[in-house]
């Protein structure tokens, strides 16, 4: 079957936002277990983080890779899944924002990393939506 140039961009489109969510998926994995699991040398090197943004971002992390996976087999539950994702990511992210205001210690990492993360997950709902039939209830 031959596809148009329209349905040939919107599979990349595709490609793009699963290969970022499953990728990105694993590298969180990575990152937040060795902070998690690495033993104390690794979390007194981590500096202030954060603890409830860190296990939030680790746990996270494992659906970002089915929502990936999801969104490659074009499934209507993964569109849903980025939009939890994107949502949760805010609140947390809110979260954080009123640990920091309440004199929380932090780090600036922890700000450029959660306004990375709420950007690309807002992105990746937004374009899945946009991409993939999602059925009415």
């Amino acid at each position: 079957m031959i596809k148009t140039p329209i349905e040939q961009q919107r599979r990349w489109w595709i490609w793009v936002i699963s290969l970022v969510a499953i990728g990105f998926g694993l590298l969180t994995i990575k990152e937040g277990g060795m902070t998690l699991f690495g033993g104390e040398t690794v979390r007194v090197e981590a500096g202030n983080y954060v603890p409830f943004v860190l296990w939030f971002n680790f746990l996270t992390g494992f659906a970002y890779v089915i929502a990936g996976i999801g969104l490659w087999m074009l499934q209507p539950w993964a569109v849903w899944l980025a939009i939890t994702i994107a949502g949760a990511t805010s609140l947390t992210f809110a979260a954080f924002g009123m640990h920091v205001a309440f004199g929380g210690a932090y780090m600036q990492h922890t700000v450029i990393a959660m306004s990375l993360r709420t950007l690309v997950w807002a992105a990746i709902a937004t374009i899945a939506w946009q991409l993939i039939k999602v059925r009415k209830a």
